[in-house]
């Protein structure tokens, strides 16, 4: 609405406004969009309406009440979208009113609309909207409105309930034939409804025929079986649910609904399974409850009723159509594990789980449509219905795992005899059931081969069969995939016959793997050759130089300028680098070897990395200058990556290749004075060094204060951030052998933090807000860090004037900033430096400090609006061990806190001398309980 506009109904207002006023609303009359503009102004205002006088409230609901009666006598019917938000308006007055100022609301609009169809469609559209206040779960409401809304329904069920359900029914008997729209919308209206109000009155014989009538009229029938599944899905008795479940039923198969192979709509059989799936569900729950109240001959009953339904779930089961299917699924996994439960199941029971079986092995199949290159919504919603199988199939070998594992081996035996003549959904359906056989039927650590022998046995002949049958040359990617899945989810196989493993490496390095046509394909295969040779690396040693030589080209940096496409993206080269670091490392080589291939892997990187460099340097072009610069990234991943083979055991120096890493760092660190793309070099070569500390441990160090400098050098807050990590991983790792280095880069670093956080930014800049507090952060990070490795002299050696900075920037991390994990540092940080400089061999004016800003921020932080007790734990434990520090420091603390510090603050003398107490008690515990209560007593 015209803001100035409306400043003319200010009885104060001068006659240019009130003219202005008169003018805009003389439109808003004529203009079609008039409605709209008014429903939206009061629904977007509905905080202003307590403000307005009892006549004024009046005046709308009447305005209200006349637009309604207005609509029956129009030509047209209003707008859709008009008409539902006049009735969101109605409904927003309604949760407002209705429990004081219009308790008669329905009665009023009732005897407005009565049966005329323009009314009844405004009725139902006003129930739908005041439903979605009341009960809509979507909608976040507060405890208030929650209370309300309680409050609301249960006025409703006694004023006026019977007489919606009642009008409801006139509409439906009414309009049934006459105007489908309207009925739908009315039986939208039970359905949403039938949750929350008294069962009986829907679910009575007058009501249920009515809709179950409804399910013989075409365009009723679909609205008519969800109304249903409303009813059903209510939760009543276990008994009376049973009876209306099994009444529902009877009518339903006489009148020919369950015969599903004569349906041809495809939309209502969806909707249809939906509703036997809720019958289903309701049964067994029913028969849940009968079983744990002992009543066996009512839950004998329940069984049997559900045993029923059994021939008619596999048929919607097995339908074609996945989404009727998978409506289905919840009935079929109930009944599994009701199955679960019974100690002996009778033949027919049996046989039904022999169904579900055949029907999940048949619906996991592709079919035609499936679009492999290009899988848009219709494949991902395949992909998440086979993960709905998938459960089922799991659910089933806990019914039956001898009877899944002969079934599937039945399947997996005779599609992989014919192959080469089948087609290739099926192949990939068996071969993919003997990959979920794995997590269907588990074992520790994967071991499927030991242990139960006739399982062991049938599984071992499975995937023997697969690695010898030539499966893996099928021309078909899904095929494909699922073979080098399966072989590597089985890899304890290839210990149990290791002959196996030479074709299984060719078909990985060859055509059908690696150098596959398809991307996809050689991506994957990528990342499961890295797994099959980690997982099998004591079975590699026969094999590593050939695979290494097979690699070779596989293993190539791509400059930009090349022109060549890579088999393999630089992530896919990752696994690759990582795979033969692996080979290497853990080969049984003596060092010198090791150390020789690692150097050959290495040095083609090296040599490419310092002729991309120059290459950078010179370049002009600034998409030149990002695509050398990626690859000069990557080359420093991928050297990188190859040291995650090394461990414990198998250490840099062990292997004889600390010499190559450090050979490696010297031709990577020349990246970081480069001016040019600082951003991704930075990043490369500080994650390079991560690795290298770990690797080369104090080997590293020499290089650190150089590479340190460079990093300092024009930082954004990102780059911060980035190198905050880095140098406290060095001080936790190395502590006092650093100790030189840190003093000595402590202010740069600091000035550096400090002139970030200190620059300007737009007051609205979310973004640059958050930067500066990650950054806040990852320097409190740091501060932690040097303390907590007991390198307290580092801050302590800067000098009075910077150390003084430092620990106001402490107090107001601890105060000043709303940030819960900025302040548990801060404390943290207080709380060491308390318990090491709080005695006499502190820095000068530390224990002064300690009065004047550190006891103050202890109680200012918590007592503040922004500090939620209830969100802080992790802020008040780091409290609590500050206060318990100056517990520590002996009874002048004590003594400053009871007699001069808390009396500033106004607390009671009595409070004062509980908390002194309760600080000085032997039992830390006690002292931590009593914190809380004490800042929830004392905050205002």
């Amino acid at each position: 609405m015209d803001e100035q506009a409306l400043l003319g109904l200010n009885p104060n207002a001068d006659s240019d406004f009130r003219q202005r006023a008169l003018a805009y609303f003389e439109q808003l009359k004529i203009s079609p969009d008039a409605w709209q503009v008014c429903a939206e102004a009061l629904a977007q205002r509905t905080y202003r309406y307590s403000e307005l006088t009892t006549v004024q409230q009046q005046l709308i609901r009447e305005t209200l009440i006349s637009w309604l009666q207005a609509q029956m006598l129009n030509p047209q019917p209003e707008k859709t979208f008009i008409r539902n938000k006049a009735a969101q308006v109605f409904a927003l007055l309604f949760v407002t009113e209705y429990l004081t100022k219009w308790p008669k609301f329905f009665f009023d609009i009732l005897s407005v609309v009565d049966l005329n169809p323009r009314g009844v469609d405004l009725y139902l559209r006003i129930l739908m909207a005041i439903d979605s206040e009341l009960v809509d779960r979507d909608v976040v409401h507060t405890s208030e409105e929650a209370r309300r809304n309680t409050l609301i329904k249960d006025t409703m069920r006694e004023q006026c309930i019977p007489n919606l359900v009642e009008s409801w029914y006139q509409i439906l008997q009414n309009y049934q034939y006459t105007n489908s729209e309207v009925t739908c919308q009315c039986l939208e209206v039970v359905g949403a409804y039938v949750s929350w109000i008294d069962l009986s009155l829907i679910a009575n014989d007058r009501f249920i025929n009515m809709l179950l009538g409804h399910m013989s009229i075409e365009v009723l029938r679909e609205e008519a079986c969800d109304c249903l599944f409303e009813v059903v899905n209510k939760g009543m008795d276990p008994v009376d649910k049973m009876k209306l479940v099994e009444s529902l039923c009877q009518v339903l198969q006489s009148a020919g609904f369950f015969s599903i192979d004569q349906e041809e709509d495809v939309d209502f059989l969806a909707r249809f399974s939906k509703l036997v799936n809720g019958m289903g569900q309701s049964l067994i729950v029913s028969w849940s409850k009968l079983i744990k109240n002992g009543d066996i001959k009512n839950a004998q009953e329940a069984l049997q009723a559900i045993e029923t339904k059994v021939a008619l779930m596999l048929q919607l089961l097995i339908h074609e159509d996945d989404d009727i299917s998978s409506n289905i699924i919840g009935f079929c996994y109930d009944y599994l594990h009701i199955l679960k439960q019974l100690t002996v199941l009778s033949d027919q029971q049996k046989a039904n789980v022999e169904a579900i079986m055949l029907a999940v092995m048949k619906k996991l199949t592709y079919d035609e449509e499936y679009n492999f290159e290009n899988e848009g919504e219709d494949e991902a919603m395949f992909v998440e219905y086979r993960k709905q199988l998938k459960l089922l199939l799991d659910r089933l070998a806990q019914v039956s795992p001898e009877l899944l594992l002969a079934s599937v081996r039945r399947v997996f035996s005779s599609t992989l005899q014919n192959w080469q003549t089948t087609r290739f959904m099926e192949v990939e359906v068996a071969i993919r059931l003997l990959y979920m056989l794995a997590e269907a039927l588990p074992v520790s650590h994967g071991a499927h081969f030991s242990g139960d022998v006739s399982k062991a046995s049938a599984l071992q002949d499975m995937m023997r069969t697969l690695v010898t049958s030539g499966v893996s040359s099928y021309q078909h990617t899904s095929v494909t995939l699922e073979f080098f899945e399966t072989v590597v989810r089985y890899e304890k196989f290839f210990t149990v016959e290791p002959q196996h493993i030479p074709c299984v490496l060719m078909a990985f390095l060859d055509h059908r793997g690696l150098r596959h046509s398809s991307a996809k394909v050689r991506s994957r295969t990528a990342y499961l050759f890295s797994r099959f040779v980690k997982s099998l690396n004591k079975q590699m040693n026969p094999f590593i130089e050939d695979i290494l030589n097979r690699i070779q080209d596989l293993l190539e940096l791509s400059p930009p300028e090349n022109g060549h496409q890579s088999l393999l993206s630089s992530d896919d080269q990752l696994f690759i680098y990582e795979t033969a670091g692996v080979l290497i490392v853990n080969s049984e080589y003596p060092a010198e070897r090791k150390q020789a291939l690692m150097r050959n892997l290495l040095t083609p990187l090296m040599e490419k990395f310092k002729i991309l460099l120059e290459k950078l340097m010179l370049a002009q072009d600034e998409e030149r200058q990002a695509s050398l610069a990626d690859c000069l990234n990557h080359a420093v991943g991928f050297a990188s990556r190859t040291s995650k083979a090394f461990s414990n055991k198998q250490t840099v120096k062990q292997c004889g290749c600390s010499e190559v890493y450090l050979d490696c760092l010297q031709t990577f660190l020349p990246a970081l004075s480069c001016p040019l793309q600082k951003d991704i070099l930075r990043s490369g070569v500080r994650t390079f060094l991560h690795r290298m500390i770990i690797c080369l441990e104090e080997e590293v160090l020499p290089f650190i204060p150089s590479a340190s400098e460079h990093m300092l050098k024009d930082c954004e807050a990102k780059d911060l951030q980035e190198f905050i990590p880095l140098i406290n991983q060095i001080t936790a790792k190395f502590k006092i052998q650093v100790s030189p280095f840190l003093q000595q880069m402590f202010m740069p670093l600091l000035h550096a933090i400090f002139e970030v956080l200190l620059r300007p930014a737009e007051e609205n800049d979310q973004s640059a807000a958050l930067e500066k507090q990650m950054l806040r952060r990852s320097y409190f990070a740091f501060l932690q860090t040097v303390t907590g490795s007991g390198m307290s002299e580092v801050i302590a050696n800067q000098g009075a004037e910077n150390v003084e900075r430092v620990l106001v920037t402490v107090i107001q991390g601890a105060v000043e900033y709303p940030d819960p994990i900025a302040q548990k540092t801060c404390f943290i940080i207080l709380s060491k430096l308390v318990e090491l400089w709080g005695g006499k061999d502190g820095p000068v004016g530390f224990a002064d400090f300690v009065y004047k800003h550190i006891v103050p921020a202890c109680f200012l932080a918590p007592l503040k609006q922004t500090f939620d007790l209830a969100d802080a734990q992790t802020v008040l434990e780091s409290l609590f061990t500050l206060c318990i520090s100056f517990n520590l420091q002996g009874p002048e603390c004590v003594q400053y806190l009871q007699q001069e510090y808390l009396p500033s603050l106004q607390v009671a003398p009595e409070i004062i001398q509980e908390f002194c107490q309760a600080l000085q008690q032997p039992d830390a515990k006690v002292f931590k309980n009593y914190l809380k209560v004490f800042f929830q007593r004392a905050k205002p």
